[in-house]
């Protein structure tokens, strides 16, 4: 399997930009849908709007998504993309469709049936269905194809390859929570220890460390030191990540980013079990995502993939499509991180200042989010 490396994607993030991007749907979370035998989620097609605007009319194309493990509802990953299909669904008045993965097996089949299908445009999610994805590219050369976290050493003109700079808003993830912290400790795991994983990691521990070297003080990241650390090993087991995060609550924790989709829904459950402590989500807002626990939300460190998957979609839909890499960054509002919430009135001002000129200076190229030069 060929793959691009982290670093070559990022040298390219100067030039290499997603299109302009939009404001997300106010509801990412999947329409009403039933599962046939297959596997495929047949998406219910009313287009009734409840503002009482029409509609677009439907227009022939069809957009397909292929999810990673944990479902197109996992608050997080899946159901992020699967937000810029149902957008593109609701603007474009195109049809959408959905197989689920629950297992790496499912990869391949999956992406052929849809390619058997005649879908217009096959969008995959998570860096695991990579190789999957370039196979059937290299194969169904008249197909479009877009894959969420995965760039290939070579282009493919029917492939577009969109990944995500998360270390940049990580970065700002971690300066806040160094800033945050009670205890002077704080805490980090990862589902499967993959780029697209270990990325968030990577910003969360430069940007601590980052606060440590203007404000002298010593915060102590456990759970990722920038090679090693703490994962579960999947990407489905909210007791997995009720263990982990019970492990960092006992190291001293009191602040805990888990990158691990529906997993960290265990951090939360650990959290309030706990009674003290906060947390950090990411790819969405987890205060909107996972609202029930949106009291215990600091921040989200958000990927926009949704934005990226309806911009591939669009270009598809008016034969403006481009295969090759496309990167959201902090300059292109790619990557982000969210408000503070419940949580804005305990962030001191000083904070929130630093981290407006924390992302200034990122985008400009003057603060590195490389947790190596700290």
């Amino acid at each position: 399997m060929r793959k691009m490396t982290r670093a070559v994607a990022l040298a390219l993030a100067g030039t290499l930009a997603l299109s302009a991007c939009g404001e997300a749907p106010d509801d990412d979370t999947p329409d009403p849908a039933t599962e046939d035998d297959a596997g495929e989620v047949d998406v219910d097609d009313d287009d009734g709007d409840d503002d009482g605007t029409a509609a677009p009319e439907d227009v022939d194309f069809r957009g397909c998504l292929v999810t990673d493990q944990g479902g197109v509802d996992d608050r997080s990953f899946n159901e992020t993309a699967w937000a810029g299909m149902q957008r593109a669904e609701s603007e474009l008045g195109i049809e959408i469709s959905v197989l689920e993965s629950t297992s790496e097996a499912d990869f391949e089949p999956n992406i052929q049936q849809f390619v058997d299908q005649g879908c217009d445009i096959i969008v995959t999610v998570g860096f695991l269905l990579g190789e999957a994805t370039e196979a059937a590219a290299q194969a169904n050369p008249d197909q479009n194809f877009a894959i969420v976290d995965f760039a290939y050493e070579d282009d493919y003109d029917n492939l577009r390859e969109m990944v995500f700079a998360t270390e940049e808003a990580a970065f700002l993830a971690g300066y806040v929570a160094a800033g945050m912290t009670e205890t002077g400790t704080i805490g980090t795991y990862g589902g499967i220890p993959i780029p697209p994983v270990t990325v968030f990691m990577d910003g969360y521990l430069a940007g601590a460390s980052y606060y440590n070297d203007e404000h002298g003080t010593d915060v102590q990241v456990e759970g990722w030191d920038g090679a090693d650390g703490l994962f579960t090993g999947n990407f489905e087991s909210q007791d997995d990540g009720r263990n982990v995060t019970d492990s960092l609550l006992q190291a001293g924790a009191d602040i805990i980013m888990p990158v691990a989709g529906p997993v960290g829904l265990g951090t939360a459950a650990a959290l309030e079990d706990f009674g003290d402590g906060a947390m950090i989500w990411v790819d969405t807002d987890g205060y909107e995502s996972v609202s029930q626990f949106g009291s215990l939300i600091m921040t989200s460190v958000m990927k926009n993939m949704d934005v990226a998957v309806y911009d591939a979609v669009e270009a598809a839909v008016n034969d403006a499509f481009e295969g090759g890499l496309a990167v959201g960054t902090l300059e292109n509002d790619g990557v982000g991180i969210a408000p503070f919430h419940d949580f804005d009135g305990d962030v001191p001002q000083e904070i929130k200042d630093a981290v407006e000129e924390l992302r200034q200076g990122i985008i400009a190229g003057e603060i590195s989010v490389d947790p190596a030069d700290y």
